[in-house]
């Protein structure tokens, strides 16, 4: 999704950041917008742990692989040394991922079919579906970083977030930007400047379309013993061949391309090809039939299908090209027609 709000892509108004039940605002130095920006970016979280929950009504449907993709709420639990060391253990509609970084090794358990992938940690994911939703302060200072060039920015008062008190920061798009979203506000806490949660607020709705962030957070060293992970037994390892030859940067797929960025900020456009898929050959593992999906539309540019969810819309063409951004349709086709 435009401008790193994928957060799976992808959360009234001064009270969203303040959970159910919270007391009156706590009373904090003032802080300028610029200042607050500056020190989230600069900040470094340190070892923690805590529960992260995400409240989804991005309107998708259940994707393969991504159960936090569909509408509804789903929790994780995670754990960080502040270096090269995490555990997460996020729950599945069949069991329960566990993923372990011990530092050199990264281990991956499914719950559900006993299955266990070990890889150095230098071929860890880069991005997975469980890091979406089980590293707000990540997300949040993405947002931050990419949207604040072309974003009112302004910090509307103070909150009570996972029992810490945090400053309450907003991203407005700037009137020249064409985007679905009305503004993206982020609970920073006010020790450590680390983003508690991130709400992403569409136009035309008072309900947060996206919100994820930590219902409870301490800041702290960790037991060691998190970071380490042993197979349990019966399960079925999987490690890459170490005796193989370095492997090249992996591309994309056959007849896909990378992503072409069409403009920034809230309104940026991914435009990019996608994979072949020959004739007669059996689906990919993974794959989702998006033919039954949208609308169809045509232009200039050719012709196929509009989705669109509450942040965001996307535009595959019967060519095989996939326009995708938090942007309306016309912002879209004119990426498209570039």
């Amino acid at each position: 999704m435009a401008a790193g709000i994928a957060v799976a892509g992808i959360v009234g108004l001064g009270l969203l950041a303040i959970p159910a039940g919270a007391g009156a605002a706590p009373q904090l130095p003032p802080v300028s917008a610029e200042d607050l920006v500056s020190s989230v970016l600069a900040a470094h979280p340190g070892p923690l742990n805590g529960t992260v929950e995400l409240d989804n009504n991005l309107g998708l449907p259940a994707l393969p692989g991504i159960p936090q993709a569909a509408d509804g709420t789903s929790t994780a639990r995670i754990w960080t040394d502040g270096t090269s060391k995490a555990r997460a253990q996020v729950p599945s509609g069949t069991g329960e991922r566990t993923l372990v970084a011990d530092g050199t090794t990264f281990w991956s358990w499914n719950s559900a079919d006993k299955s266990v992938t070990k890889a150095p940690e230098g071929n860890r994911p880069a991005t997975t579906p469980e890091k979406a939703a089980t590293d707000p302060a990540a997300a949040a200072t993405e947002a931050i970083a990419k949207l604040r060039a072309t974003s009112v920015v302004s910090v509307d008062g103070t909150a009570e977030v996972a029992g810490r008190p945090a400053y309450a920061l907003v991203l407005t798009p700037a009137p020249t930007e064409r985007t679905l979203l009305r503004e993206v506000r982020v609970a920073v806490d006010s020790e450590t400047r680390v983003p508690l949660q991130l709400t992403v607020l569409a136009n035309g709705s008072s309900d947060p379309a996206l919100q994820v962030g930590f219902s409870d957070i301490t800041f702290g060293p960790q037991d060691a013993s998190l970071f380490t992970f042993t197979p349990p037994p019966g399960s079925t390892v999987t490690t890459p061949d170490q005796t193989a030859k370095p492997a090249k940067p992996e591309g994309p797929p056959a007849g896909a391309t990378k992503p072409t960025v069409v403009g920034d900020g809230w309104d940026t456009v991914l435009v990019a090809s996608m994979p072949r898929q020959d004739a007669g050959a059996a689906p990919r593992r993974g794959s989702f039939d998006l033919s039954s999906l949208g609308t169809p539309v045509s232009g200039t540019w050719g012709s196929g299908r509009l989705i669109t969810t509450a942040v965001a819309a996307a535009i595959i063409t019967d060519d095989g090209r996939i326009a995708i951004g938090a942007v309306p349709e016309q912002v879209l086709t004119a990426a498209l027609a570039k």
